[in-house]
C-alpha cells in the first residue's frame, strides 16, 4: 500500500477579519498506482485587507485517465487557478472571479496539450474549486470532483456529477477550449464543514460516513486520514485526495454601492 504522498500539508486555525477557519489537504496513491495524477492547492490572504478583498482559495483536480500525461493536466489547472486567484482585481465577485479562474485553467491545459509533442496530446483534468470570503463561499466545478458541505451532521453534495449514461465524463478541462465549469454560491455559517474529493474517495465512501467522518469534530488530520483509509480498504484503485475546510466562524456582510459592510 502506497504511503502518503508529498501534497500533505495542514495549517493551524487561522483567524482573519472575515474568516476564522482551518484546513488540511491529504492524497494518496491508492493500493494499485504507481503515481499520482490529484493535485491539491489553496491560497490564504496575506494580510488583514487581502482577506476583505479575496478571501480564500482551495482547488482539488484530477487528471483523466485514459488521456496523457494527467498529472501534468491537473497540477496544470491547479496551478494556474493559485496565481490567476493571488493577481485578482480587489473585490471581483466570488461567482465570477471563480468562472473567470476556471476559464483560464482550461485554455491554459488545452494550450498545454498542443504544446506536448509532435501533434499535441490529449490532455483532460477534472476541476472542484472554492472560494471563501466574509460569510460566503462560490464553488466551481467541472467532471465528477465533489465538494461537500457537512452541516449539523448532514452532508449534502454542493456539485452535480458531470457525466453521461455509461459513465464517462461529460465535461472536464482541457479538451475544448470553450469548456465552462459549473457555479454555486451558498452562504457559510459558523460550523460548517467543506469536503472537496477527488472520486477515489466519494465511488467508495458513502455521503453520510463523509458526514460522520468529517462533522465529528475530531482534529482534522485524522479525519482525512480516516477517509482515505476507508476508501483503500474497500477499494483502492485509484488515487485518493481529500480537502477540508472547517469554518470556525464568519463575519456576516452586506453591501452598499458594491462594498461590504459588517452587520452587527
Amino acid at each position: 500500500m502506497a504511503g502518503w504522498n508529498d501534497f500533505v500539508s495542514a495549517r493551524p486555525r487561522v483567524p482573519t477579519p472575515m474568516l476564522d477557519l482551518e484546513f488540511i489537504t491529504l492524497s494518496d496513491d491508492g493500493k494499485i498506482r504507481d503515481h499520482n495524477e490529484d493535485y491539491l492547492g489553496h491560497v490564504a490572504p496575506e494580510s488583514e485587507d487581502h482577506a476583505r478583498t479575496h478571501g480564500w482559495l482551495f482547488v482539488l483536480a484530477d487528471g483523466v485517465g485514459g488521456h496523457d500525461h494527467g498529472e501534468v493536466a491537473s497540477r496544470t489547472a491547479v496551478t494556474k487557478i493559485q496565481e490567476s486567484f493571488k493577481k485578482a482585481p480587489a473585490s471581483e465577485p466570488l461567482g465570477a472571479l471563480l468562472g473567470r479562474l476556471a476559464r483560464e485553467a482550461n485554455i491554459e491545459v488545452y494550450e498545454t496539450a498542443k504544446r506536448t509533442g509532435p501533434g499535441g496530446s490529449s490532455m483532460a483534468t477534472t476541476l472542484v474549486a472554492c472560494a471563501l470570503r466574509h460569510d460566503r463561499i462560490a464553488v466551481a466545478h467541472a467532471g465528477d470532483s465533489r465538494c461537500y458541505l457537512v452541516r449539523n451532521h448532514r452532508a449534502v453534495i454542493l456539485t452535480k456529477d458531470h457525466k453521461v449514461a455509461d459513465g464517462a465524463l461529460s465535461r472536464t478541462l482541457g479538451v475544448d477550449p470553450y469548456t465552462q465549469a459549473e457555479l454555486s454560491e451558498h452562504q457559510m455559517e459558523p460550523g460548517d464543514v467543506f469536503v472537496l474529493c477527488s472520486d477515489g474517495l466519494h465511488n467508495t465512501v458513502e455521503t453520510s460516513e463523509i458526514a460522520a467522518v468529517a462533522g465529528s469534530g475530531a482534529g482534522l488530520d485524522h479525519a482525512a486520514k480516516r477517509l482515505i483509509a476507508l476508501a483503500n480498504d474497500r477499494d483502492g484503485s485509484d488515487n485518493i485526495s481529500v480537502l477540508i475546510v472547517r469554518v470556525r466562524d464568519v463575519e456576516r456582510v452586506g453591501m452598499y454601492r458594491g462594498r461590504p459592510y459588517t452587520l452587527r
